[in-house]
């Protein structure tokens, strides 16, 4: 190494050294990071003090766990005695109980149904979920147990367990959800679904329950709720038909009001009581009786998404020993007619539910029309696989031909009447005011000699009136018409609202339906038509009868607006058919003709005597009887005068 290598290495050794010096920490620099270092040090330190304390603070709330779990038992004890166990218990998720017609899913807490759901059906604008009968807190049931201390307990308030579902070689499912006590007693809900039925059993079932029931007890209370959601698009037409209706065990029939609040409280015995909409309904029948019932229901606000509240408390039979289990049955299913008829197939008079009366079929007369009439009909024609707007076609076509006969009877003696209009403006002229009793012997007298009757029109009117009405009754409550679409109306038990806006306007609501606005105006034509053939169509006397006639398709505009469609489909269709049927009628049967026919009759009979109707005889004698009233009327007031 030579000299210069030397120098650069002293010079760098020089430079270090320098650097190191100049750049030494100080005293405060070292106290500073001996801080930091202590710091470090306290912090890891308190860590380790944290974790301790943390763990001693899970050990003293494990420890207060303990004690008030101990504490609750003890409270569970004081309240509930031998069920303190199944007021703890943890809820446990039931299975779900499906058959082909239903889906029903069951809650641990008070081991009732928790929702109860209809696979054959939807609710409307709901083309995904099944349609539910109640879900959760919509549907409550329970039973006051009173126990051997004299404790006073709700099943709703306890936990039930449930056993494995069972299902027997005809597919039918049994479950068991079981209420446990102290001791190995228990008491248990068995519900057995079927498998193709809206109909499933459920009864009560003790064991070993002698000395943890008061056994001096023959009934066991029951409380019932239900809210009724809504399942259709018209609520107000939803809202009448969804009532709270009973039978006793004498099979009279008993409903709460559908428009108001309304309660009653029954001392008889009930056979079944339903909770009902439109076109569904949940029943409790038991297999003995309810005895001190108390019903009630309540109507829903238009947006809470409800129609109706319903409340039973009543009373049943109920054996604490075991011996006889508290049997019920439960229908959760649609009104339809022929599904609830069946259950009174082959049953005694005595055994009949007679739940086919939950579809409203009208007075009594109107429903015998609709039992043996309507739906026999409806029947074989929706049996043909045809659309259902065809189906009412050819309803009314089928109906229109049954009164033919009539019709044109009456139509046969509207044209006499009309024909006959100058010989009574001469009779008229002949008598005035003042001297109305030879006016009306006159008249009568002219009838007679025609063969026209004034009753021969009314008598088809009378007769086709049950009929009509038996129609009105028949589509509102077939659900046989619910979802079914027929050219712009998507489901005619519903309105087939073209037009709709936001808020009710009083009359008319929040929509105009198609089918309504061609029924009026088809009625409005008929109503034209019919005044142009009646006898005194153009008296200028009979002008406010125009308008009132007028009038009264106009008004059924504004009733019949919120109705289904399928009914206004059917009156649209029968008045078209009417209005061809009277155009026929006044080709075979015009003015000319039938006065020439009238007096063809009248030549024949020549002078011979014609025997008079019962009804003439019987306004003959009416007409004596006023005129011997009159003037003995008459002689009184004379004798009055003279003194």
């Amino acid at each position: 190494m030579d000299k210069n290598s030397w120098i650069g290495l002293g010079l760098i050794a020089a430079i270090l050294i320098g650097f190191s010096w100049f750049n030494r920490p100080s005293k405060e620099e070292l106290a500073r990071r001996q801080h930091v270092r202590d710091s470090i040090a306290l912090v890891e330190q308190q860590k380790m003090e944290a974790a301790e304390a943390q763990k001693a603070l899970e050990a003293m709330q494990q420890d207060a766990v303990a004690l008030d779990s101990a504490q609750l038992m003890e409270q569970a004890a004081a309240q509930y005695g031998a069920f303190a166990g199944a007021a703890m218990a943890v809820a446990e998720e039931m299975p779900v109980v499906e058959n082909n017609l239903l889906r029903l899913t069951f809650s641990p807490k008070g081991g009732v149904l928790h929702c109860a759901e209809l696979k054959d059906y939807k609710a409307y604008g709901d083309s995904v979920n099944l349609l539910r009968l109640f879900r959760g807190e919509e549907y409550d049931l329970g039973f006051t147990l009173v126990t051997a201390n004299n404790r006073v307990l709700n099943t709703a308030n306890l936990y039930f367990a449930a056993q494995a579902v069972e299902t027997d070689e005809e597919g039918n499912q049994t479950l068991r959800v079981r209420l446990n006590a102290e001791d190995g007693a228990y008491l248990d809900f068995v519900y057995v679904v079927p498998q193709n039925d809206y109909m499933i059993g459920f009864r009560i079932e003790c064991h070993g329950m002698q000395n943890v029931l008061a056994q001096n007890a023959n009934s066991i209370e029951m409380q019932w709720h239900q809210l009724v959601p809504q399942q259709e698009r018209g609520r107000k037409f939803e809202e009448r038909y969804a009532q709270l209706q009973y039978m006793f065990v004498n099979r009279d029939m008993e409903k709460l009001s559908e428009s108001k609040a309304d309660r009653e409280k029954e001392s008889g015995k009930i056979r079944w009581i339903a909770y009902k909409d439109q076109f569904f309904s949940t029943v409790m029948i038991a297999d003995s009786a309810f005895t001190s019932t108390d019903v009630a229901s309540q109507p829903m606000q238009k947006n809470s998404g409800y129609m109706k509240e319903y409340n039973t408390t009543t009373a049943v039979q109920f054996d604490p020993s075991g011996k006889v289990p508290t049997s019920f049955r439960m229908y959760l299913g649609p009104n339809k007619y022929h599904t609830l008829k069946a259950y009174d197939k082959g049953k005694q008079r005595y055994e009949e539910l007679r739940l086919h009366n939950l579809v409203p079929l009208g007075w009594e007369i109107v429903a015998w029309i609709v039992r043996i009439l309507v739906i026999p009909m409806f029947d074989l024609f929706s049996g043909w696989g045809l659309a259902i707007g065809w189906v009412i076609f050819l309803m009314t076509l089928v109906i229109k031909l049954i009164i033919l006969p009539f019709t044109f009877k009456s139509y046969q003696s509207s044209a006499k009447m009309r024909v006959l209009k100058p010989q009574l403006d001469e009779i008229n002229a002949k008598y005035p005011a003042e001297k109305m009793q030879e006016r009306q012997q006159a008249t009568m007298a002219l009838y007679s000699k025609a063969g026209v009757s004034p009753m021969s029109g009314c008598l088809p009117m009378l007769f086709q009136m049950p009929i009509v009405m038996a129609m009105f009754w028949f589509f509102p409550t077939a659900i046989e018409l619910r979802g079914q679409s027929f050219l712009w109306a998507d489901d005619l038990s519903a309105y087939d609202a073209i037009i709709t806006w936001s808020h009710d306007i009083p009359l008319i609501g929040n929509h105009i339906s198609l089918f309504c606005i061609l029924m009026t105006v088809t009625n409005i034509v008929y109503t034209y038509l019919n005044m142009q053939s009646q006898a005194g169509g153009n008296d200028p006397n009979m002008k406010v009868m125009k308008y009132m006639m007028y009038g009264m398709p106009v008004m059924f505009f504004f009733i019949f607006n919120d109705y289904a469609a399928g009914l206004s489909y059917y009156y649209f269709i029968s008045l078209l058919m009417t209005i061809v049927q009277t155009y026929i009628f006044r080709w075979t049967l015009n003015d000319k003709r039938v006065l020439a026919d009238m007096e063809k009759a009248q030549a024949k009979k020549g002078k011979k005597v014609q025997k008079k109707s019962a009804f003439m005889e019987r306004l003959e004698k009416m007409q004596k009887e006023q005129e011997a009233r009159m003037r003995e009327q008459v002689k009184q007031q004379s004798k009055q005068a003279r003194r």
